[in-house]
Parts: C-alpha cells; sequence; structure tokens
C-alpha cells in the first residue's frame, strides 16, 4: 500500500504556514487495509513537518486556530462535505470542540479518543494519580515546577515514572512514540504556551478550557475511547458521554494513554466496528 503526502498553505494573519498531511498514515493505516477506508494523517502547525512558528503571540495558539486550519485542510482535500474525524488526546479536545462549536454537515462520524471534555478535569485526574506515587516522586515534580526548572534530568526522569504507568506502559516505547516526544522536545513552542510545564499544572492559554456546555450540539455519531489507567481519567471523560446525543463508551481494561499501541487488535475491532456499523 502506498502513502502520499503533501502540504497545503494555510493563511493566518496575512502570514502563510504549511500543514504537511499524508494519506494512509501509520498507525491507522490498519483502517484503510481492513476496511478500505482512506486515512489522512496530518500535522498541525508548530508540530512535525509543518511550520514551525516561534515569535508571535501566546494569543496566537488557540483552539481555534487548529479548527481553521482543519477546515483548510478539509477543503483543499476536497471532503468538507463526507468525512469522519478521530482525534487523540489534544486532539481528541480539539475534534470534540471543533464538532460542538463548528457543527460541521460534513462530519459523519467522530472519534473522541482519550480526551478530556475540560481542562480543570484533567488536571484533576493528572494530580489525583501523581498523589498515588511515593511522596519523594511527588515531591521532586513539584519542586521544579515551583523553580521553574522542568527541563532538568532529575525531573524528566520522576516524569519518566509517571508517563510508564500513565501514557503507556509498553517497553520499549513505540518508535511513533518517540518519535512523538521527541519533537516536542526540539520545539516545545505550542505545549509550553497552549499547557505549561506539565500535565499537572497548566499555565498556558488552555487554562480553563472547557466544551461541557456545548457538547450536546454535536450531531455525528460518536465514539469515546477511555482506559482505567490512562491519565485523562473517567472524571475527566463522563461530560462527553452524558452531553452527546449519540454515543458509546468503550474502554481498554489494558491500556493506559495509548490502546492503539497497547492493544491493537481490539483496538481496531472497535475503531472499525464503530465506522461501519454507522456507515
Amino acid at each position: 500500500m502506498s502513502t502520499t503526502t503533501g502540504t497545503v498553505g494555510f493563511i493566518v494573519n496575512g502570514t502563510t504556514y504549511q500543514t504537511w498531511y499524508m494519506v494512509h498514515g501509520r498507525p491507522h493505516k490498519t483502517i484503510y487495509k481492513k476496511a478500505g477506508i482512506p486515512v489522512v494523517l496530518y500535522d498541525q502547525i508548530g508540530n512535525g513537518a509543518s511550520s514551525h512558528v516561534k515569535v508571535v503571540s501566546k494569543e496566537f495558539w488557540k483552539p481555534e486556530l487548529f479548527m481553521d486550519e482543519l477546515d483548510n485542510l478539509l477543503a483543499h482535500l476536497g471532503i468538507s462535505d463526507k468525512f469522519d474525524l478521530l482525534g487523540h488526546s489534544w486532539g481528541g479536545m480539539l475534534a470534540g470542540h471543533y464538532a460542538a462549536a463548528r457543527t460541521p454537515n460534513g462530519l459523519k462520524r467522530l472519534i473522541i479518543a482519550n480526551a478530556p471534555a475540560s481542562a480543570d478535569l484533567f488536571e484533576q485526574s493528572t494530580n489525583t494519580l501523581l498523589e498515588q506515587f511515593p511522596g519523594d516522586l511527588t515531591k521532586i515534580l513539584r519542586t521544579h515546577e515551583v523553580e521553574g526548572t522542568t527541563g532538568s534530568p532529575e525531573y524528566q526522569s520522576a516524569m519518566m515514572k509517571f508517563n510508564r504507568k500513565h501514557i503507556c506502559d509498553m517497553n520499549p516505547w513505540p518508535p511513533e512514540l518517540m518519535q512523538s516526544f521527541g519533537e516536542v522536545m526540539n520545539d516545545p513552542t505550542v505545549y509550553s504556551t497552549m499547557w505549561g510545564s506539565s500535565d499537572f499544572n497548566m499555565t498556558g492559554t488552555m487554562k480553563g478550557w472547557s466544551v461541557i456546555d456545548i457538547v450536546h450540539k454535536i450531531k455525528a455519531p460518536t465514539l469515546l475511547l477511555s482506559a482505567p489507567l490512562d491519565e485523562v481519567q473517567p472524571v475527566a471523560c463522563i461530560p462527553w458521554f452524558l452531553g452527546i446525543p449519540k454515543i458509546k463508551w468503550v474502554e481498554f481494561q489494558h491500556s493506559t494513554h495509548l490502546a492503539q499501541f497497547e492493544e491493537p487488535e481490539r483496538y481496531f475491532v472497535v475503531v472499525l466496528g464503530f465506522l461501519n456499523a454507522t456507515a
């Protein structure tokens, strides 16, 4: 199976940026292989192979920017009138926000994977999980966050212990995940500006973000995915389930934050089952 890559110009305040995309991109190329459903993977601006932007106001980095970028990509590919949308983690937050705020008529099916419905509930989730770790680890993380030294080896080592329990418990981590973390370390602009220093202490432009009051506007049939040991705890997912009119919630009992890697066989059975059943 061949893949196709390309870029599309995305104009913001008179400046043209480039959004990179791949047709039949992994790991979700399995959807195409098993069901013949074309898959488009893309890097948002500020990440991966798309344009990186550093000299802008922090107000530049808002969810609306990425919703505009998604609309632009859909129009470029000519699929705005009929498409499915799968978003994982931050991508799931964006997908849900996009579906609720813009209610696109072309959105036929929505999948929100491992994503909170509000920033406050996510912060509550991660801090509750952190308190279950030994006190010395918690102290290390808290101290470095207060002192602004989260780049230190000690902090990164302690953070990795949390990540290996609530982000991905595979050993070694999949190459795609290592690449993703590497990209953020190479250019942390988007994460640090929108989120902050860590998942426990939100200080960025996403602080206070919530779609709880508008999720009822989502018209498309929706699949919600989560896991008991995920850093996105059920308390942060419940608003999706209670608010979206047509929704199914599936938990992956043997996964943390990345069921597509940790339980790939069941993951794709669930995802394809939803896509086929609601076609």
